[in-house]
Order: C-alpha cells, then structure tokens, then sequence
C-alpha cells in the first residue's frame, strides 16, 4: 500500500457489504463537489466569484442523503449542500453560471449561490430565513400522501437553523399529519462562530424529537457509507409506513461559515480532530487499501472530474453576462394567468356576503380536485365564522385540514403542495395572526415566480377589520403590510358578488392572492348572486356611483360607510368607485374618474400614514395633477391601535371624519 494510504482509519467500512461498483460510485459522488470546491477556492482567491460558501468536510452527508433518494423525489438543500446538485447529475456549466449570475443558470441573474430551485431536478433551494422550507418540505410530502404516492421528501438545516420557530412548527405538523419527511439537521458545531454550547441545551438535537412523538437517529456524518446505508434503509421504510423521521448528523465544517469569516474561532486541536475524520480521504483509503480503487483508477477519476470542472467552467466564463431588461424583469413577477372568464348566469339567489365566500370555497373545491383547505378549526368545527361548515363531510379530511396553532408553517406547506403541483387554501383565523407568517408569506411565497419561475397557486383568506368591538388584535387592517410586495396579488371585495365571482378567479389564479373579508360585512350585507359558478377580472374596480362633482376612491367596508353617507346627505353627484382589487391595482379607472370631476377623496380604514391611500394619492397626483381642481384628500383611521370599547372605536373609525371632508372639498 502507498505511503500516504498507511494512517488508521477513522471508521469501520467493512461492516457494510456493498458491491464494489457501488462503491465506487458513491466514491466518485463524493469527489466531485470536493474537487468542485477546491477549484472554487482558488478562483475566489483569484477574484474570479464573488462568495463561496464551503461545505468541505460535510460531503458524505448531502451525497449519501442524495443517493439514497430515488431520482422524482424532492430534496431541499442548503447552501453547503454541493453535493446534493452534483449527484442529481445538474451539469456544472449551469451551476457555475449560476453562481456568477449568468442566464444559463437557474435565477436568471436574480439570486445568487444555491438560491434556486428546479423542478427537473426536484431540488428546491432555500431562502436565507433558513426555516421556511422545512414547512415546505411538509406541504410537498403531503402532496405524495393525498396522492397515495410512494414518495419521501428530505431537507436540510443547520443546528443554528434548530434555534427557530419554524423548525418546531414544521416537525410538529409533519408529525401530527404523519408526513414522510426525513429532516437532516448538519450538526456541525458551529452557527457561523457560535458553538453549540450557546445554540441549545439538550445532549443531541435529536432528542428532541420525542417531544414530537417522532422517529429519530444519530448518524456519522462523515461516513459515507453509514449515511447512504442508514438513509436508504429509513426512506424505504418510510415509502411503506409514512412517517416523519429526525436525523442528527455528527459533522464537521473545516471552513468559515463563508471564506471572509475565516476559522480564528475554532480551536486549533478541534480542527485536527475532524481533519482525520474527513470522509473523501478517508474512504478513498479504505477503497485503495481493499484493492476496490487502484491508483490508476484514481487518477482517471480525478482526471475525468477535474477535465469536466474545467470545460464547464469555460462555458460558463464565455457566456456573456446578463443585460438587464426591464420588460422581462416586470413580466417575470408574476405568472401569466390563463385568459378566461366564466360569466355569470341569470338565475341567482339573494345571500349574506359570508354565504358567498362559501359557496366559492365549496364550488372551487367541486371544480379543482387538487384544492386543499387548511386553516385553524376549519373541519369539524366549520371554521370560527362557519365558513367551511359542512365541507369535511362532503371533500373528506385529506382535503380540509384542521392545523395546529402556527401560521408560518402552514403558510409554508401551502408553498410546498403548490410547489408539488397542487392548490391551497389558508383560513387566517383572523388577519391579525398574518403577522406570525409573515415571513414565508413576502420572502419565500412572493418571491418565487421572480427567483427561478415557480408559480405558486396559494390563497390566503384573511377574516379583518373594525366595527364589531373585537379590540386591537382581531380587528386590524394590514392589507397595506402586502400591497407593497412585488409578486402578491391582493384582492378586498365589499359585495357578495364580486367575492364569490373574485375569490373563484383566485383559486384559478397561478399567483399567490391574499383575500381580506371584512368580518362586519359577513352577515350585514346581502345582494342578489348568480346561484352557478362565475368568475370576475382580477385588478379591476366598479364604478358604485356616477358622479360629476368629487370622485370618492373606497374599498370594503369603506364603500358601505360612503354609501351610507351619500344617502344620508343626499349627495347624489358623487363619483364611488370601488377598488375592488388592491394589487394590481386599477391606475386607469382611477384616473379616468379623477380627471372627470378634478376632485378626490381617498377613505380607507387603515390608519393614514404608509397606507394605501398615500399611494393612490401620490398615483394621482402624478398622474392627473393638471386635471385637479382641488388637493387631494385622504381619510382614514386615527393613528393608534384598535380599541375596543364601542365609543373609543367609533371615534377610531373615519365615518364621521369623511363626511366632513367630503363636504370640504365639495365646497373647495
């Protein structure tokens, strides 16, 4: 045996019986991204990238998982996680060009490293928020189970990615739901420069799956062959009795968390520690001291790999960067949805506002069979205002879900089944508790379209407003924390016609939509309805009122409040226009009426300040400031939370004050 080939081994390979061609291909696997990342180094040095995160050290676990899973099911990796690319066999030209931000990777340009997804390959990349995609791990193991589908779904995290919320929702639904997750938490001692020691308390990260009920293992993370024969052994028992099951990988990373941070911190006896137990070396040695590689074999592997880094590379380089487009840049937000309109038919029925909700949810639920329901007491219970009374009976509890108390993760397996080709629908128990998924909402959901054109047909039903003594967290409008994201669409509707007939065009939607329902209207506000089905135009408002003297720009209750007003002050020359639809929002209507009556008032009952009033305002403004004949004008609610006492929340509310700005600016 060479000299170099002479050292102990650090683990005991000859306990798993693989045939040799195996070997060497899980060999030649964990190669590649080692060889992949040296090179990476030197041209970072160079200055040839910008940013290299370094999985070195780590390799046998993205590898082993990978080869384990069968080739259509999904894995979401990390950014140290080279080796789950390179064994889904991506061409390298496409990763490289993807991390110089060059159109032949997967982001157009748009996001960098391993920030991407791709369904070819059944990866889905993650976000810098680290948890969310553990929830969306759980919606596209769902997926595969409502589908009776043989299928596990693995993802990664650190043990930093532990300390979040978000890692405990997701094994807490996935558990409760008996999803076929693998969860892989890379223990690798360090959360950038903060030990384990200040990350948790527990012995081993995987002790804490008994507090979910859940299936657990420590694995050597550095053995390749413990990883692939664990995993494999673990995933075909889940295809067969699904199941979520936590495994804690033992690592180690042998460099910074990216190469500025460096490794100052680590010990130096810590490094050489793991330095021994470094899975390439170590079973390149096992194979060549039992005769399975010999040294020619090596070095046509090596050579093999290091030619194709190269010629790929140059592909790469002599690919030109990307020109900047600004038509393709705005088109690329959201996804193209499909043209069609289902009209309304003749025969209707008159019902309440939240009867209307009901029957799209129940006809959208008749009309896709892919749809899924999710919310907090949903099922049995019907929901907390019985929206979804009656529907578990009728689509069964695959279909409408009760879900525990986590709004971020829930948010997340929404993305998840819409990543894996399915519809969802989230019930907001009330739109106050958007603000605990957040997070998934505007950095994952809204994003994914633009970042590598993954549409995402998720609807968020959100139960808001004031007006029924409901206090400061059950009563909040927050439709104006979502009109500012780029790839949401944003619907409001104020009648029972336009929410049935914009809630069925939501679900047909390819683009995540967050429906506001404001609970006042639910059971006061009753209209004639087509009994059928019938969809309405996103992004269209209604002209409530002609008018020719002021134009009144509304939505939600706030059409009712100004109808109301108009009717009491007999003015009967007031222009209502009804939004409708916040994002997108109609500029042209808008305007249209403003430069007929040069005059407007913007109500909303959102306080004023960052609201969606100043926006429309400013839209105004820059668009028809020659047609005015008079400032301006925006009303809403004061700036302080919602009280609750009757008195205070009428004075909160803008009713009073928007007669008498009305009045104003008719007089101005």
């Amino acid at each position: 045996m060479p000299e170099h080939f002479t050292r102990d081994l650090a683990f005991d390979y000859k306990k798993y019986d693989f045939p040799n061609q195996q070997l060497l291909e899980l060999f030649q696997a964990l190669l590649k991204p080692r060889m992949i990342e040296e090179k990476m180094l030197i041209l970072l040095r160079q200055g040839k990238i910008s940013k290299w995160f370094s999985g070195i050290g780590q390799e046998a676990i993205s590898v082993g998982v990978t080869m384990a899973m069968q080739e259509k099911e999904y894995i979401l990796p990390m950014h140290r996680n080279l080796g789950v690319f390179t064994s889904r066999n991506i061409p390298l030209y496409r990763l490289f060009s993807q991390w110089q931000g060059k159109a032949s990777g997967f982001t157009k340009g748009r996001d960098r490293s391993f920030h991407f997804g791709t369904q070819e390959y059944k990866i889905v990349g993650m976000i810098s928020h680290l948890g969310p995609q553990l929830g969306v791990a759980d919606g596209i193991a769902l997926a595969h189970k409502i589908r009776n589908e043989k299928q596990v779904t693995a993802v990664f995290t650190g043990e930093g990615g532990t300390s979040e919320g978000d890692f405990h929702e997701a094994l807490n639904i996935a558990s409760v739901w008996d999803l076929p997750v693998i969860f892989c938490i890379e223990n690798n001692g360090y959360g950038l420069s903060t030990p384990t020691t200040e990350q948790y308390r527990c012995e081993h990260l995987a002790d804490r799956a008994a507090g979910y009920g859940m299936e657990s293992h420590i694995i050597d993370g550095n053995n390749i062959l413990e990883v692939y024969a664990k995993v494999s052994e673990i995933a075909s028992s889940m295809r067969e009795n699904p199941r979520p099951v936590l495994l804690e990988f033992k690592t180690f990373r042998r460099r910074g968390h990216e190469e500025a941070s460096g490794t100052k911190y680590v010990p130096e006896d810590l490094m050489q520690t793991w330095e021994k137990k470094d899975p390439v070396t170590n079973f390149r040695e096992y194979l060549v001291a039992e005769n399975i590689l010999t040294e020619n074999q090596l070095q046509e592997i090596s050579d093999e790999i290091s030619s194709e880094i190269e010629e790929h590379l140059q592909l790469a380089f002599s690919e030109a960067p990307v020109e900047a487009n600004l038509k393709n840049e705005l088109q690329d937000v959201y996804e193209t949805a499909e043209e069609f309109k289902i009209f309304p038919s003749e025969d209707t029925q008159e019902i309440r506002f939240v009867d209307a909700i009901a029957q799209s949810i129940y006809e959208s639920m008749q009309r896709h069979p892919d749809l899924v329901l999710m919310g907090q007491d949903i099922a049995e219970y019907g929901g907390v205002f019985k929206i979804t009374e009656g529907m578990l009976e009728r689509y069964g509890k695959d279909r409408v879900r009760n879900t525990p108390i986590c709004e971020s993760a829930i948010v997340s397996t929404a993305v998840g089944l819409a990543i894996n080709g399915m519809k969802a629908m989230v019930e907001m128990q009330f739109g106050d508790f958007v603000s605990s998924g957040f997070n998934p909402i505007v950095n994952y959901l809204a994003k994914l379209k633009y970042r590598w054109d993954q549409s995402a047909n998720v609807v968020i039903r959100m139960p808001c407003g004031a007006g029924v003594g409901a206090g400061p967290f059950h009563s909040q409008s927050n439709e104006a924390w979502f009109t500012k994201v780029p790839g949401l669409k944003v619907i409001y509707p104020a009648f029972p016609y336009d929410a049935k007939g914009l809630l069925n065009a939501a679900f047909n939607d390819p683009n995540p939509v967050l429906f506001f329902e404001h609970k006042a209207l639910y059971r006061s506000i009753r209209q004639e309805v087509p009994k059928d089905y019938y969809t309405l135009e996103i992004g269209e408002a209604a002209v409530i009122q002609e008018g020719e003297k002021v134009s009144v720009v509304t939505y939600g209750a706030g059409v009712h409040w100004a109808l109301e007003s108009l009717k009491e002050e007999k003015m009967e020359d007031i222009e209502l226009i009804d939004l409708r639809c916040l994002q997108p929002l109609d500029v042209d209507m808008i305007c249209e009426s403003v430069s007929k009556t040069g005059k407007v008032l913007i109500l909303t009952e959102d306080s004023l300040f960052g609201s969606l009033a100043s926006e429309i305002s400013a839209i105004i403004t820059e668009n028809c400031f020659e047609k005015l004949d008079a400032p301006v004008l925006r009303v809403g609610s004061l700036e302080t939370p919602i009280p609750f006492a009757a008195a205070l929340e009428e004075q909160y509310l803008p009713k009073q004050r928007f007669k008498e700005k009305l009045q104003y600016l008719i007089e101005y």
